[in-house]
C-alpha cells in the first residue's frame, strides 16, 4: 500500500520523502505522530497505521534516504544522522512536539531523535524493537525474520516487505545492516526522559517478550503493550488494535504535552 501526496525533502546532503496528513482547519488539540520505518523497507508497511491515526491526529511518515522512493546515499549513514535528518524536516514543517513511532530499526532512529532533540519529542512508541541483546548476531536475526515471514505475517505484509527489500537492493541493505546491529539500544534508552511505550505482537520472534520487558523497565518512564495474535509487522496486520493502543497510551499520558 502506498500513500499519495509525498514530497521530496533534503538535508545534510541526504534526500528522503515525507508523506503528511495535517488538518490545518482543526483548531482543537491534536497529537502529531511521526512514523519511521525499519531497515530495507519504506513507508508502505506503515501506510495503514498512518491512515488510521490520521483520523484524529496529524501524521508524518517517511521514506528515509536510501529506502522506498528515496535515492540511495553514496556512503553509510549512521543512526544519529538519520535522526538529525528527520528533525530538520519536521522543524521546517513546523511540527512539534511530536510522538515518534519507530518500527524495528526505526526504533533506533526514534530513540536517537529523542536524545538529540528532547524539546521536540513528547513521547516515543517503540514497535518491534531491535536488536535483542541475547540474539545479537546476523544469523539469529535472519532466522527470526524468516520464522516471522513464514508463520506470523499475512501475504500482503510479506509482499510489501520483500518487494521493498528488493527495491532497496542487497548492497544498500548490507551497508546499513552493521549500523543496526551495532546500535546500543539498551544503553541509549535510559537517557530518554520522555514517556516510552514499547510495543510488540504477541507472536513476534524478532522482538521477544523478555527483551521488550527489559527495554520497558530500562526506560525511566517506560511501559509495555502487546497486540495479541500477530508478529513483527503488527502495524500492518493488526492496524486498528495497534492504533488503539497508541491512542489510549497518549490519552492516558496527555500531561506530557502531546496535544500542545
Amino acid at each position: 500500500m502506498k500513500l499519495s501526496g509525498g514530497r521530496d525533502v533534503e538535508s545534510g546532503g541526504l534526500t528522503g520523502r515525507v508523506y503528511a496528513s495535517v488538518d490545518h482547519k482543526n483548531d482543537g488539540p491534536r497529537p502529531t505522530y511521526v512514523l519511521l520505518h525499519g531497515i530495507g523497507v519504506s513507508h508502505r508497511y506503515l501506510a495503514r497505521l498512518h491512515l488510521e491515526l490520521a483520523l484524529s491526529a496529524n501524521v508524518y511518515t517517511f521514506d528515509l534516504p536510501g529506502f522506498g522512493d528515496a535515492p540511495r546515499p553514496r556512503r553509510q549513514v549512521p543512526v544519529g544522522e538519520y535522526a538529525a535528518f528527520v528533525h530538520t524536516v519536521l522543524t521546517e514543517a513546523g511540527a512539534g512536539p511530536v510522538v515518534v513511532i519507530g518500527h524495528s530499526m526505526g526504533v533506533q532512529y526514534a530513540v536517537e531523535l529523542a536524545l538529540q532533540e528532547p524539546a521536540s519529542v513528547a513521547g516515543l512508541v517503540l514497535m518491534g524493537p531491535v536488536v535483542d541483546d541475547d540474539r545479537k548476531s546476523v544469523p539469529w536475526q535472519a532466522m527470526a525474520l524468516a520464522r516471522d515471514a513464514l508463520l506470523c505475517e499475512s501475504l500482503s505484509s510479506n509482499i510489501i516487505v520483500f518487494s521493498d527489500y528488493f527495491r532497496a537492493g542487497l548492497r544498500w541493505y548490507l551497508t546499513e545492516l552493521p549500523v543496526m546491529m551495532e546500535y546500543p539500544l539498551e544503553t541509549r534508552l535510559p537517557g530518554v526522559s520522555q514517556p516510552v511505550l514499547v510495543m510488540r505482537g504477541s507472536k513476534d520472534p524478532v522482538a521477544r517478550r523478555p527483551w521488550c520487558e527489559r527495554l520497558a523497565s530500562t526506560a525511566p518512564r517506560g511501559s509495555l503493550a502487546e497486540v495479541p495474535g500477530v508478529g513483527h509487522v503488527l502495524q500492518h496486520t493488526a492496524t486498528a488494535a495497534t492504533a488503539a493502543a497508541i491512542s489510549s497510551w497518549v490519552r492516558a499520558a496527555d500531561g506530557f504535552g502531546v496535544t500542545a
